[in-house]
């Protein structure tokens, strides 16, 4: 599908694009519809007729949600799909009976339904919503959009842009998404990667700039299975925030970065570029770079770049996680998918040999058991302290996203890594978390790679 792919970046040269963005809704006390509804859109370029798509409100991305930190969000969620549906707030920390997980949390909306989330967004962060029933099958149609709390207080930037990455499985000739959600090979290998790539429902993603501007560039992985490697061209920056979650010191951008499925990134940019000239997120793949959102620069906004770090955002509030000494301990060891080894696992309460578990469409185990079961990983008593090790013994990397709470990593020299939601784990890793259970419910664990949670890439923690 060359013919409809991004342009090659050759560095310093300009690309003439143009962009979109969503519309911005403020939280209210009246209840909101937010509707999921067929829709067409204009995806691929011009000369191809308009994809349909799965959109809330008919749109891709979804309207856009933004409050204030400490505000309510309240919405009606209007299910106009063929299918039943249910609405997840990503990376928030809310009542559980809000998170949207049909299944567990809430029966699915059914086709005509409704229901009412209201919640309170407690953290200031860049966070997402997305369909999570049948998500391998409505995110990859579109049902998703940013949810943007804002801190109290407002942080120092010129400029503050939202930019969702995805990609898309295309025919290149209608420019409609291929219908084989369930593809066999899909879920035993990597995952649904699409051959189309784009930014906020465009592969054009065109910002205008002024030199020595800085910006506020809030990255988020909507991809089913895409992990994308990210490099800055023209624009010089720092990590703010990983997953919502403020750094206590900015980090700088010294090179490529990545950002799995579920993952999000703040980043504090300076426009180096001269006017005239063009900066670049970059898209790297197989040693190429290609433009991901293009910044043609034009005139200058002051007479030098500010080149000073920038300060550390707010904290949101209880990110310590002590304990860890007395920590209880659990273990989550990952198999199966293609060149897996996995030769049994339990399914549906009964021991399956692997073939009959492709004959179900079913490949990966947590602990030797596919999906959810009654049981869960953990039993935790609300602020009780949890350290998991994860090991990966597959072929591919899996991103692991914990509903509900934030976890750091416990790292080899003992320290904390920062908090995150959604932990990127490759192949042969052994990698531990530790979390405090602060929020009581039952919470989704899985693998964001949505293929691989619809075939066997979940669990679940229990806090009461």
């Amino acid at each position: 599908m060359a013919h409809i792919r991004r342009d090659l970046l050759r560095m310093g040269a300009g690309l003439a694009v143009g962009g979109l963005m969503p519309s911005v809704v403020t939280a209210a006390t009246d209840p909101v519809q937010l509707i999921a509804k067929p829709a067409s859109i204009l995806l691929a370029p011009p000369e191809y007729p308009q994809t349909r798509i799965w959109g809330y409100d008919g749109k891709l991305p979804g309207t856009l949600i933004r409050v204030r930190q400490g505000q309510r969000v309240v919405r009606r969620f209007v299910n106009e799909l063929p299918q039943p549906s249910s609405v997840h707030w990503h990376g928030l920390r809310l009542d559980n009976a809000m998170d949207g997980v049909a299944g567990l949390t809430q029966d699915a909306v059914p086709p005509g339904g409704t229901f009412d989330y209201d919640f309170v967004a407690r953290d200031a962060g860049t966070y997402w919503y997305h369909a999570h029933n049948k998500s391998f099958e409505q995110v990859a149609r579109g049902l998703y959009g940013a949810l943007i709390v804002d801190e109290a207080e407002p942080v120092a930037v010129d400029r503050d842009e939202i930019l969702i990455l995805d990609d898309w499985m295309l025919d290149p000739e209608t420019a409609q998404l291929d219908p084989d959600y369930e593809s066999r090979h899909d879920r035993s290998h990597a995952g649904r990667r699409g051959n189309y790539v784009a930014t906020n429902g465009t592969a054009a993603t065109d910002i205008s700039v002024r030199q020595n501007e800085r910006l506020r560039l809030r990255l988020i992985n909507a991809a089913n299975a895409r992990i994308f490697q990210l490099s800055l061209v023209g624009l010089e920056g720092w990590v703010m925030a990983f997953d919502g979650m403020p750094l206590e010191t900015p980090q700088r951008v010294g090179g490529p970065f990545l950002l799995a499925p579920g993952q999000r990134v703040d980043l504090f940019v300076d426009v180096i570029s001269e006017p005239g000239e063009t900066a670049h997120l970059v898209r790297v793949e197989d040693g190429e770079g290609y433009s991901q959102a293009a910044f043609p620069v034009g005139t200058q906004a002051a007479s030098r770049v500010r080149r000073d770090p920038p300060p550390a955002l707010p904290l949101n509030p209880d990110m310590d996680v002590p304990g860890l000494n007395t920590a209880r301990r659990f273990g989550l060891h990952m198999e199966g998918g293609a060149m897996g080894g996995l030769q049994k696992a339990q399914f549906n309460d009964r021991e399956m040999g692997f073939q009959a578990l492709v004959n179900a469409n079913q490949f990966w185990a947590f602990n030797g058991v596919v999906g959810l079961t009654q049981r869960p990983l953990a039993d935790l008593s609300e602020g009780e302290t949890a350290r998991v090790t994860i090991r990966n013994d597959t072929a591919f990397p899996h991103a692991m996203h914990l509903h509900g709470m934030h976890v750091r990593e416990v790292l080899e020299t003992g320290e904390l890594g920062p908090l995150r939601d959604t932990l990127l784990v490759f192949p042969d890793e052994t990698r531990e978390i530790a979390f405090v259970a602060r929020n009581s419910g039952k919470w989704i664990f899985h693998c964001h790679m949505l293929g691989h949670a619809a075939s066997g890439m979940a669990t679940w923690i229990n806090v009461t």
